[in-house]
């Protein structure tokens, strides 16, 4: 896990472009319809309070991270005073290494092989590697953000064996939701595209099963929104069977597409709330507040505010890490007026809100201007565009968890073809298939996802995380020396705090599902 060489990083402003790029994703097109069912009164309280709650389980993942790679830069030091002789100055609190001479004999030659190759495995960081005789090793360096540590590699660092699989259990449950959103988002939208001239205003989900999709057809909606589903999966399915590489330009489009797709629509509402009301047309006054709707809006924000999982490989590039605390503050400040703006213009320009709120936006057949046809094109397709590039990452990310979870991965090789080249493919990419042929509700794929496997990304893994990395740096580094990159929730109090609001979301979304 060698720090990041100088090319790799980048200015703090992408980072901070990164981190809001990677919070609005899917979750943000599901966010008006939850809002309207909490009324925008309770809706904007829980959405202020779920974006507390998210940013304070992102400074844990911060600290976590940074004492990582202290036990890290721990485990080098001492590889390092085993060769040699590290003198203490306590008034200036650095260490001076300086090397001894050694001579070995013929019989130790084997011995002090062995024991070099096993520093230089420890040792990555060439310039660590390479110090000179004479070199000042200041104590403040043990935290930092240097290397990039995952979540998982975290996890096998301070947690048991089955803490570990409770972790990537979770991160599994976590990816096949996503897939099934993703899936089901897709699906719908090409089926909605296609018998948008047949469709009523007013038809709601239950109609999709017996109202045709084309006038003179014998498809129902609910017939093609299946063959969109089988069609999207057997195009995309088959790339989790191999690794997807170099997608980096294919994601800046999707980022390019995304924002566009956000501008047109929030301009869009704002127009139609700014248009002279029709005298025939009754004015839209949504509900103020409705404590029914409050599980379904939980889900939806949680899955919404979701990022802890892909922290280290956003943070750790960033060049000025000084900042980190007030970037990720001023993303969680932006993104919350960013939903709130969404769901607001939202609730006030329609009457009724999609589950998805891009279908708010499907061509109507009424529609003569060619430029409006092709916005209308552009937004009802937007999920099509930007989840298909999204779905085999998300697809391989799950099928490496699931190798991880079942198999030794340092016998990997070991097992027979079709278990490690084709059992977990399929095992990854077939359960959200069936789960979504038999429902085509993308709420309640968000809803579920959110609350039940994202309050275990969200919250309880980074509880956990975070208290095991202080206790295991305060017994392996001592609590003299500040992490500055610590959490400004200290103590336990917090974590207690943050866990009794996850079980909180998850006693209320539980009785909402089973009345």
């Amino acid at each position: 896990m060698p720090p990041r060489s100088a090319h790799e990083e980048y200015p703090t402003w992408v980072g901070f472009v990164f981190v809001f790029n990677l919070i609005v994703g899917t979750g943000a097109l599901a966010l008006p319809s939850a809002f309207s069912h909490a009324g925008w009164i309770l809706g904007t309280l829980a959405i202020v309070v779920l974006a507390f709650m998210s940013y304070v389980t992102v400074t844990f993942v911060i600290e976590t991270m940074a004492c990582a790679n202290a036990v890290h830069n721990w485990k080098r030091l001492q590889f390092i005073k085993r060769d040699r002789v590290i003198e203490h100055d306590e008034d200036s609190n650095v260490e001076t290494i300086v090397e001894p001479p050694v001579v070995a004999t013929d019989s130790e030659s084997d011995n002090e092989q062995a024991r070099l190759d096993e520093r230089d495995q420890l040792l990555t960081d060439s310039s660590i590697e390479q110090m000179p005789l004479n070199i000042m090793y200041c104590r403040k360096t043990y935290y930092t953000l240097s290397s990039k540590i995952e979540l998982g590699e975290m996890a096998n660092m301070f947690f048991g064996s089955s803490q570990r699989f409770l972790f990537y259990f979770c991160l599994a449950v976590y990816l096949y939701g996503d897939l099934s959103i993703y899936s089901a988002a897709v699906a719908k939208s090409l089926r909605d595209v296609a018998c948008a001239h047949n469709h009523r205003a007013n038809a709601t989900d239950d109609d999709d099963g017996t109202e045709r999709c084309w006038q003179d057809g014998i498809l129902t909606r609910l017939d093609v929104y299946r063959l969109c589903l089988v069609g999207f999966v057997s195009v995309l399915g088959p790339f989790t069977f191999f690794n997807v590489q170099k997608t980096k330009y294919l994601q800046l489009l999707t980022v390019l597409f995304r924002w566009l797709a956000f501008s047109v629509m929030i301009s869009i509402a704002i127009h139609r709330l700014l248009a002279p009301v029709d005298s025939t047309t009754l004015p839209i006054t949504p509900k103020r507040a409705d404590i029914a709707g409050i599980p379904y809006l939980i889900g939806t924000c949680i899955y919404s505010f979701m990022c802890h999982h892909s922290l280290p490989s956003l943070l750790t590039p960033i060049a000025n890490k000084g900042r980190l605390k007030a970037l990720v503050s001023l993303d969680y400040v932006l993104i919350s007026a960013f939903y709130l703006a969404l769901a607001l213009t939202g609730i006030f320009a329609f009457a009724d809100i999609k589950d998805l709120y891009t279908l708010n936006f499907v061509p109507s057949a009424n529609q003569t201007n060619g430029l409006l046809k092709a916005v209308e094109y552009f937004l009802a397709l937007f999920p099509v565009f930007t989840l298909s590039a999204s779905f085999p990452i998300v697809a391989i990310t799950l099928r490496n968890n699931l190798q991880t979870l079942f198999l030794d991965a340092a016998q990997l090789e070991t097992y027979n073809f079709f278990l490690r080249r084709l059992f977990f493919p399929l095992l990854a990419i077939l359960p959200p298939l069936i789960v979504c042929y038999f429902t085509e509700s993308v709420s309640n794929l968000v809803g579920f996802t959110g609350c039940y496997a994202g309050t275990g990304i969200q919250y309880l893994i980074p509880i956990a995380l975070v208290l095991s990395a202080r206790r295991t740096c305060d017994n392996m580094i001592g609590r003299g020396i500040i992490n500055e990159f610590r959490s400004p929730f200290k103590g336990t109090v917090w974590p207690m705090i943050v866990l009794g609001w996850t079980v909180a979301c998850l006693v209320l979304v539980t009785i909402d599902l089973a009345i």
